[in-house]
């Protein structure tokens, strides 16, 4: 495993390298239903966005400069709401996010909070098993391993908004089109009017980062969650 101090500049340089090539690229909107806003994916805390886990398909295409947003459920009546918005600002694997210093506050329990407890820093290659390890104490369980870790990508954003339960609703159309997924998965055939009109209503609000609570930081879904990982993990160590 690699320092998890910082990483290393050929590392850095590649990242760098591969973030001008992204940008370089026509920008596109993702855009799905968060079904369970609990802090964890994304992962508003810590001056960055991140999405490590869920959403493979998203993970594995989106780049630098594309939007990434999660809308509110009709189960949790926030249907037609955005919950955040991410411009992807830079991406990543998973042993480089497990090893980058920036990101070390976003492995579970390093302060006992609840915040902590939504890490979604959790996955690193371990050489002498050969397989994907797993941080303890995370909100993902030893089956969802294979799903998250099929797309070997982070997406980090350090230029979002994130309401949680306190977003806005969204207007009904962006150059005739609507931007809301209604459907599980994601939807991402924008044109460019219709993205460049979402970018513009995204800017007129002077906040940024994080703006509010997740809309289930306390609610029984949540609880129902740690519940069923405390079931299939199993007690853990003090």
């Amino acid at each position: 495993m690699r320092d998890s101090g910082s990483l290393v500049p050929a590392t850095i340089s590649r990242i760098q390298s591969e973030s001008k090539e992204e940008s370089a690229a026509v920008t596109r909107l993702y855009s799905y239903i968060l079904t369970h806003d609990t802090g964890f994916a994304p992962n508003p805390f810590h001056g960055f966005c991140t999405l490590a886990t869920c959403k493979p398909k998203i993970r594995k295409t989106a780049k630098v400069g594309d939007w990434v947003i999660g809308t509110g459920s009709k189960s949790r009546n926030r249907n037609g709401y955005i919950l955040y918005a991410m411009r992807v600002t830079e991406t990543m694997s998973f042993d480089e996010y497990w090893s980058d210093s920036r990101f070390r506050a976003k492995k579970p329990g390093q302060a006992g909070c609840w915040k902590s407890a939504c890490g979604d820093n959790i996955y690193r290659w371990e050489s002498i098993t050969n397989r994907w390890g797993r941080a303890e104490d995370s909100y993902h369980c030893d089956y969802e391993i294979w799903r998250d870790t099929k797309t070997d990508r982070v997406l980090v954003s350090d230029d979002f908004i994130y309401w949680g339960g306190d977003g806005p609703p969204i207007p009904p159309e962006f150059g005739g089109a609507s931007i809301l997924c209604t459907t599980q998965g994601h939807k991402c055939r924008f044109l460019e009017e219709t993205i460049l009109k979402f970018v513009q209503w995204i800017e007129q609000f002077e906040e940024r980062g994080l703006c509010g609570y997740p809309l289930d930081k306390d609610s029984p879904i949540a609880s129902k969650t740690k519940e069923k990982l405390k079931s299939a993990n199993g007690p853990t160590s003090p």
